[in-house]
């Protein structure tokens, strides 16, 4: 398969590696200082694009690749409430094609899973409130991570006394605290920590006066990350749509 990369950091980079060891061939990489190889034949000529960028530049780098006629996988978050509207109706009725993920590890696939079947088992208990944590490294600019939200509504579709998820608390990198930990009944709490190199802590909790319940994804590396991508975009080659980590992954 041909790929060619959008952004090309240190998630780009293990990307190229991943893809390379599982026989892909990298047709372009494109980065911020060659935007106009965006034009070139080497771009057009990939079967799928693997783009890992900013969410301001995100939309913008999906809309140069379906104009070359390129589908796209997508772990770029904070551009959804912006332009998701405009990315669905271009896929559902304009033929184009997006693989988007907020989490491409197969790890993270799993422990959504089986949270959301955690959050039908909690209908029966209404005496545990649900509540999460996430923690990432300095570098990360969006909070709650698009990893937060997606667990986050994904317990909410499940969970029949939770309708909306709310920000928490935010720990910022040099120790302050912005928020507070006050939310509604219906409101899922997320709590934001910023420290160190964190590839991405995500925490579920269900407290009860009687007890409490944690269940946790703690990443290694970015590794599964990158992984999780070049198995998105075997994927996407063959599908077309608007396309998650539901399709890839059958629990």
């Amino acid at each position: 398969m041909k790929i060619a990369l959008i952004g090309y950091g240190k998630m780009g980079k293990m990307i190229e590696q991943i893809a390379i060891e599982r026989g892909h061939e990298i047709v372009s990489i494109i980065d911020i200082d060659n935007q106009e190889d965006f034009e070139s034949e080497a771009f057009r000529s990939a079967d799928v694009a693997i783009e890992f960028t900013a969410p301001h530049v995100a939309y913008g780098n999906y809309l140069k690749a379906w104009k070359a006629g390129v589908k796209v996988v997508s772990g770029s978050t904070g551009w959804l409430k912006e332009h998701g509207d405009d990315v669905r109706r271009a896929c559902e009725k304009e033929g184009k094609t997006l693989f988007w993920a907020s989490n491409f590890s197969v790890g993270v696939a799993i422990f959504s899973a089986v949270s959301k079947y955690l959050a039908r088992i909690m209908n029966n208990f209404p005496q545990y409130d649900v509540s999460m944590e996430e923690v990432h490294h300095i570098h990360k600019l969006d909070h709650p991570s698009g990893t937060a939200i997606t667990l986050a509504e994904g317990v909410i579709g499940e969970l029949d006394r939770k309708d909306s998820w709310k920000v928490g608390t935010v720990q910022n990198p040099d120790g302050s605290v912005d928020g507070n930990k006050e939310n509604a009944s219906n409101e899922l709490r997320i709590d934001s920590i910023r420290r160190g190199e964190v590839p991405g802590i995500h925490s579920i909790t269900y407290n009860s006066e009687a007890d409490q319940i944690t269940i946790t994804h703690d990443a290694h590396s970015r590794q599964g990350f990158a992984l999780g991508a070049v198995l998105a975009a075997e994927y996407t080659k063959d599908h077309q749509g608007l396309l998650t980590t539901d399709d890839l992954f059958k629990f």
